[in-house]
Formats: structure tokens, sequence, C-alpha cells
């Protein structure tokens, strides 16, 4: 398994700015929480589901099955 930030630069600095504006929750989400904190709880159960495979909800990150 790994983890790493999608391959698209655009994507990723699109989402990391929304990231700083929010200081540091999910810019795709309106709530601003513990489970919004980036690298939110959707997507760390998605990490330890092992037939999980591909972005999280916001696509700064993908989870490989290797």
């Amino acid at each position: 398994m790994s983890v790493r930030l999608n391959e698209d630069e655009k994507i990723v600095a699109m989402v990391k700015e929304g990231l700083k504006q929010k200081s540091g929750y999910c810019p795709c989400r309106l709530e601003m929480n513990a489970d919004t904190k980036c690298m939110c709880k959707e997507f760390r159960d998605q990490i330890s589901d092992p037939d999980f495979e591909g972005y999280c909800h916001c696509l700064l990150y993908y989870k490989s099955k290797d």
C-alpha cells in the first residue's frame, strides 16, 4: 500500500491553495472539524481498507494497493 500526491500538478496546486485558505481543512467540505482536517477521516478510513484503491475526495492523494 502506498499513498502519493495526484500526478496532476494543477490539481495539487489548487487543492493546496484551498487548504491554505481554510487552515488545513478540506477545501471541498463546508464543515471545519476534526473529520475534515486534511488528511480527512474519510480518506484515513479508505486507507485502512485493504480493498480500496483511488483518490481522496478532493483528488489530492491517491492510494494504491501495491
